[in-house]
Order: structure tokens, then sequence, then C-alpha cells
């Protein structure tokens, strides 16, 4: 059976664009040390820099860094690019410590891919994976070209 090419160049185009934008750089949110998901956390984004293919973010549950009496125990948030390597030893590095008690000093982190994906502060985040976007355009590329090979 032939395919008529005049049919499958839009789909090639579609999919090299969506792939070609799948590679390039991509966004993270980035802040350092702030009481909670606020502010600059959710404001300051940094294009990540080549090799940095994730988003990690850091979430500390604790007192002040310098000590104080009867000093109030609050969240900590940091957010930077970093390779997926590195995300997955600071993660592996802070799990046995990542145990939400909260009369206890504790620290937990995420990994995530995809632009701008840290945006909020979920400290259960799974593991580093496709992202949706690349699983969603190949599915629609299969079912394109289904489409187009039985027609």
């Amino acid at each position: 059976m032939m395919v008529d090419a005049s049919k499958m160049m839009p789909l090639l185009v579609l999919l090299l664009v969506g792939l070609a934008g799948e590679c390039a750089a991509h966004e993270c949110y980035v802040c350092s040390n702030q009481t909670g998901n606020t502010e600059k956390c959710l404001n300051t984004v940094k294009i990540c820099e080549q090799g940095e293919d994730a988003c990690l973010t850091e979430i500390r549950w604790g007192s002040t860094p310098y000590f104080s009496l009867g000093a109030q125990k609050q969240f900590y948030v940091s957010k930077r690019c970093a390779k997926k390597e590195i995300c997955q030893r600071i993660r592996t590095k802070h799990m046995p410590y990542c145990t939400h008690i909260w009369y206890e000093d504790w620290t937990c982190s995420a990994c995530c891919l995809g632009d701008r994906c840290n945006y909020y502060v979920i400290s259960a985040a799974g593991s580093l994976g496709l992202s949706g976007t690349l699983i969603g355009m190949l599915a629609a590329f299969g079912l394109l070209m289904h489409r187009v090979l039985s027609s």
C-alpha cells in the first residue's frame, strides 16, 4: 500500500516542531530558603543551563538557621534547575529525613521535568519520567499515522 507523501508532510512537521520544543532549554522557578512557597518562589523563573534537564525543589521544616530560644518552626523552600542525575541523588539523600513529623526538623526534595513544573511544592512527588507533552504528542502522532495508513 502506497502512502500519499502530501498527507504525511504536515504530520511530520508537527512532530518535529513538537520534539524540537521538547529538547530545547526549559525553565524552572528559582528561589533560595524562602519562608514558604510564596513571592519569589512563585514569580522568579530561570532558563536552565544546557544539561540541566530537571527542576529541583527542596522543602525544609525547622526553626531559624541561627539558634533562637522558643523559635517557631516553619517551611523553607528552595527551587532550582538541576541535572536529572544530581536531582535523583539529592532526593535519595533526603529520603531518610523526609519524615513530616511536625516536632522534628526534616528535609524533602522533589524532581520534575518540563517547563516550570516546580510551581507547586509537592513533597510526595513521583520520580522522573517522560513528560506529559511528549507522551501526548507521540500518542497523537500514532493515531494520525493509523488514520493515514488505513485510508
